[in-house]
């Protein structure tokens, strides 16, 4: 990466906000986690136990900024959220420039009671923000308006704060979660990431057409939502122009937003189908490392979307999109679709009638999601194409042959 007296002022800048950031960690308690009931889930360093009480869950997240990497090559400047569960309290705040995208997946489970501490690490290439950020469960049916995200009814968590939030998992299903602060920018910026809730009915074993199932989507008594191999897929994409901009202190074209990366899971194809990590982009290396530090970086994007499965078994695909500029319609082809439930709801009449249906295509707006089978008992081995019909977005920009696409592979038995 050439460095310019911009970039360098850049670094220099992010460097002397990061000592802040690490005086204040020095000085004081800022980073509160709460887990479970009398706090017994947390240790004395504020790291959540691996042992919690039952039916509890806990997770640590944190809301800052980042860079990832567009598969042309690109790099896009960007907010996220980072997954710190496993990180003591007092080191929380190190955390600079930890924002992932697509964010951490949230895999839950109902019944359970889970425990949610957000903190906020502040922005270390833009030090002259104080933009607080929320949580908001995307479809949470019995949200406490405190713990819902929305600034008109709950509160934004500032620089150097932290909040818990408590949720009871009542209801399975396929969710997802970003930051309602400032809502339009922080999720074009990448504050938006994949969450699911399993039903009871998992672990038990139930058969359906003759095949036994123990995972579940739903409960549906029948196990006519047992699945073998799953994927949550979140749809989306980024106006890279805006992502420039707000990087270089600029005023934001909120009205002339025009997406130009489509992706699924925070990559565009052919990243989409690597299994590991990418690799974190040469300018978040540099930031981090322009101390002298030799602590590994770790990726910016670690979710993949490729699908693997054998032929014979039942394939669970649960679609989302919180994208705000942009329908998506995506397809697979040459493989059978058969949609289940939509919106975290079974498709099921209140008759207890199926109203499953099968399509060739799927189409989803922002804030919307659904769970779609596919059935490899017919198909042929070999490797099938999931991808946007919008074929505008099947590109990297003005690279063709990318963007919204990954692959499913179907192997002999």
């Amino acid at each position: 990466m050439t460095t310019t007296p911009k970039t360098l002022c850049r670094t220099l800048l992010s460097l002397a906000t990061l000592a802040v950031i690490g005086a204040h960690t020095q000085a004081r308690a800022e980073v509160f986690v709460q887990c479970g009931p009398n706090n017994s889930g947390v240790d004395a360093t504020g790291k959540i136990k691996s042992t919690l009480p039952p039916n509890v869950e806990c997770k640590h997240l944190t809301a800052g900024d980042g860079f990832i990497s567009m598969a042309d090559g690109r790099t896009l400047y960007t907010f996220g959220f980072d997954d710190v569960t496993d990180r003591p309290a007092n080191q929380v705040m190190l955390d600079a420039l930890g924002g992932t995208f697509a964010a951490p997946t949230l895999e839950l489970k109902q019944g359970n009671d889970l425990y949610l501490t957000l903190t906020n690490v502040s922005m270390a290439m833009r030090p002259d923000l104080f933009d607080p950020h929320t949580v908001h469960f995307h479809g949470y049916p019995q949200a406490a308006p405190v713990f819902d995200g929305m600034p008109e009814g709950s509160f934004g968590v500032n620089m150097g704060s932290s909040i818990t939030y408590f949720y009871r998992l009542n209801d399975p299903g396929t969710y997802m979660y970003h930051c309602h602060q400032e809502a339009t920018e922080h999720m074009q910026m990448g504050m938006l990431g994949n969450l699911y809730v399993k039903p009871l009915q998992d672990g038990t074993n139930i058969s359906y057409a003759g095949k036994p199932y123990t995972k579940f989507v739903y409960n549906d008594g029948d196990g006519s939502t047992g699945y073998d191999v799953a994927k949550a897929l979140q749809l989306g994409s980024m106006d890279h122009n805006f992502h420039d901009l707000h990087l270089a202190v600029q005023p934001l074209p909120f009205k002339n937003m025009k997406d130009t990366y489509p992706m699924i899971n925070g990559r565009g194809y052919p990243d989409t189908v690597k299994p590991a990590p990418l690799p974190p982009p040469a300018e978040k290396v540099a930031v981090l490392t322009a101390g002298g530090s030799t602590a590994p970086v770790e990726s910016s994007q670690p979710i993949d979307s490729l699908i693997t499965a054998r032929k014979g078994e039942r394939i669970l695909l649960r679609l989302s999109n919180l994208n705000i500029t942009n329908y998506y319609t995506v397809t697979v082809q040459g493989l059978p679709m058969k949609v289940v439930g939509m919106g975290a709801r079974q498709l099921k009449g209140s008759d207890g009638k199926l109203l499953y249906f099968d399509t060739t295509s799927v189409t989803l707006g922002g804030g919307e999601s659904t769970e779609v089978m596919i059935d490899t008992t017919d198909v042929e081995p070999g490797t099938y194409f999931l991808y946007t019909t919008n074929l505008n977005y099947l590109s990297n920009f003005d690279q063709d042959s990318g963007g919204m696409m990954t692959e499913i592979v179907i192997s002999a038995l």
